[in-house]
């Protein structure tokens, strides 16, 4: 048995031995039923001679269709083709022998044509059958090797991604999980059998094994589930504390099969309330392909994942513009790794500097810019309002501006769903930049019909995963062993996943004709404390007794629940039924741009209660929360 535990794989030359061994035996069998079991007729038939002729021509075959090369503990239907074809051909090779041998053996066969018959069934199932019981003595050795450590678990899924799954987990040397039972959903199923375990419907009877049978482990393996069948099941497990791994899709599979590997932890990312977005327009290819194309905030979550995007369309020239150094070096490598042949340049550049940001478009001439780069922290832009205004709003500003100077085609503007009543610094200055883009769009609209630079902005939530985001504040403070901080129980947000941001942003530049504001239909708000919990439960852990939350109380500027449209907006629907456009009311260009103008004024006296005051009047419903600027919209 212990030389069963270090065995991995058995060498070709114990299998070649073993299979030559059973062809004799078999042959030798052959000759016995042949003969009723009389040894002396035996004997006169020469079936010593004619058992190692039958031997050897099966040896010869094998050397041809190498049926001794299988692994036998991973044996499968192929395996068994390779075996059953070896048969057929020493069958078909002993057949003509015969044919041949009648002349010179006395009108004898050199094997009896009954032995043969006998001989090839008996030694097709003794090679299929001692390799399947290796096989499942492997399994076995594996799971007495640790049997203190087998974990007892449930595949949920009896379809073809659920049988596969099933045997990876026992090809798996390294697995020590042990299927007890199938679930699905399918109501034919219920109550049939795969690999001798019962198939049960639905999630009815999984307390009952967690309680009575120690199951701990759960394995979401359906090929096309549900979000919300997926967050059933995920909250059902995390509720009866069964830890939950899923498969992953199809076309990740490597090579076409499934590998123990790849059976991943359940990611925050399943728990979305919603269908996760997937957009394929064509149109993204024609309106990027062979131009030059602007990302700034190149750097950033949105912006990385924006260049990450746009190499696949082939533009003529990626121009990825950040001021952050380290990051900005770090997505450029990450794309030289993949090997693109899409042309890229890296500008290290502020876009408040007026002089420089001149300077880029003159140089570059790009033809599609996507404005990503922002100051989005709430708490520290309520800290440092001048640098939100001047990022925020008069970046903003000079980017278009010399867009709209250097024929730009289009301007693709990153917003926020704290723009909406917005209750901090950032939202506002936000809000105000979506102003000042769609005013300039509209006027240039009206004044400049027959061309002129469209401006779209997108305006989603949070984003998961991204910088300065719950997401990665809760996996720090799980690794460190808790406490997790909320700053209320009742706050919710609203959640995508950074690929899907991109795509809208992309779709966006595609779809819009100047002047629309996109919004994303993101499903129900997820409450953070809600969040927090299921986090902790994936890690393995036990909320308030492994790793407690605290509530820290909210922080300034910050509101309990965020908007994607303000009480005066009302939405159009478009061609995709995830995307509307928000109608909002435009400003006067005009009077807009001189209000702006008015912030570099305000912002050289240094005092910032009057640049807040005055963003609060650009921006009427912006009300402070939590903040200390709270006291302007008292002195209103």
């Amino acid at each position: 048995m212990d030389f069963l535990k270090k065995l991995k794989i058995l060498p070709r030359w114990i299998i070649a031995t073993l299979d030559s061994i059973i062809l004799y035996q078999a042959a030798f069998f052959g000759y016995l039923v042949r003969f009723n079991f009389e040894l002396e007729a035996v004997e006169e038939n020469s079936a010593f001679t004619g058992s190692m002729v039958f031997m050897l021509g099966g040896v010869l075959v094998m050397l041809n269709t190498k049926s001794y090369e299988g692994i036998v503990r991973h044996t499968g239907f192929r395996d068994g083709s390779i075996i059953f074809k070896t048969i057929i051909l020493n069958f078909l090779l002993f057949t003509i022998i015969n044919l041949f041998s009648e002349s010179f053996l006395s009108n004898r066969f050199l094997l009896p044509t009954s032995v043969l018959i006998i001989a090839s069934l008996s030694s097709l199932f003794l090679l299929i059958f001692y390799r399947l019981l290796v096989k499942e003595l492997f399994v076995y050795v594996k799971n007495s090797v640790a049997a203190k450590d087998v974990k007892m678990g449930i595949i949920f899924g009896a379809g073809e991604a659920g049988i596969i799954a099933q045997d990876v987990i026992k090809r798996d040397s390294k697995s020590y999980f042990d299927t007890i039972a199938f679930f699905d959903d399918d109501p034919k199923k219920e109550g049939k059998i795969i690999d001798g375990k019962k198939i049960y419907k639905g999630l009815k009877e999984l307390e009952n094994f967690v309680q009575h049978h120690g199951v701990t482990e759960m394995i979401i393996a359906v090929r096309d589930i549900s979000v919300q069948r997926k967050r059933e099941i995920i909250d059902e497990c995390l509720r009866l504390k069964v830890h939950v791994s899923i498969i992953p899709p199809i076309n990740q599979w490597i090579n076409g099969g499934l590998q123990a590997g790849a059976i991943r932890e359940v990611k925050i990312e399943d728990l979305l309330s919603r269908d996760q977005i997937s957009l394929d327009n064509p149109k993204i290819e024609e309106d990027i392909k062979d131009k030059v194309v602007l990302v700034t905030g190149a750097a950033g979550s949105i912006g990385s994942e924006l260049c990450r995007q746009i190499v696949h369309y082939g533009p003529k020239l990626l121009v990825m513009l950040d001021q952050a150094e380290s990051p900005l070096y770090d997505i450029e490598q990450e794309l030289k790794e993949q090997s693109t042949l899409t042309p890229r340049k890296i500008i290290l550049a502020d876009i408040r500097n007026r002089r420089k940001m001149k300077a880029v478009f003159r140089d570059v001439k790009p033809q599609v810019v996507f404005h990503a780069a922002a100051y989005k922290h709430v708490p520290m832009m309520e800290n440092y309002p001048e640098e939100s205004i001047k990022t925020n709003i008069l970046g903003t500003k000079i980017l278009a501006d010399l867009s709209v100077l250097t024929n730009v085609e289009r301007f693709v503007f990153v917003s926020t769903d704290k723009a909406v009543n917005p209750t901090n610094v950032m939202g506002a200055t936000k809000r105000a930049a979506e102003m000042y883009v769609q005013a300039l769009n509209n006027f240039l609209n009206t004044h400049h019909r027959k061309f002129h630079t469209k401006f779209i902005t997108t305006r989603f939530g949070n984003v998961l995963g991204s910088n300065g985001s719950v997401i990665p504040l809760f996996k720090k403070q799980i690794l460190k062993g808790g406490p997790i901080t909320v700053t209320h129980p009742e706050i919710t947000r609203y959640f995508m996943t950074i690929p899907e941001a991109c795509q809208l942003v992309l779709e966006a530049g595609v779809m819009g004709n100047g002047g629309e504001i996109y919004v994303f239909d993101m499903g129900q708000p997820v409450k953070i404390v809600d969040l927090a919990r299921k986090m902790i439960q994936l890690s393995g852990k036990k909320v308030d007794e492994d790793i407690k939350i605290v509530y820290s109380g909210l922080r300034e500027g910050e509101k309990l629940y965020e908007e994607l449209l303000n009480d005066s907006e009302t939405v159009k629907i478009t061609h995709h039924p995830k995307i509307k456009i928000a109608q909002v009311c435009s400003s006067n260009y005009y009077k807009l741009d001189g209000q702006i103008e008015l912030f570099n004024e305000l912002i050289e006296k240094n005092s910032e209660n009057e640049f807040v005051a005055h963003l609060k009047t650009l921006v009427p419903e912006f009300i402070s929360n939590a903040s200390r600027f709270e006291v302007l919209d008292r002195l209103n």
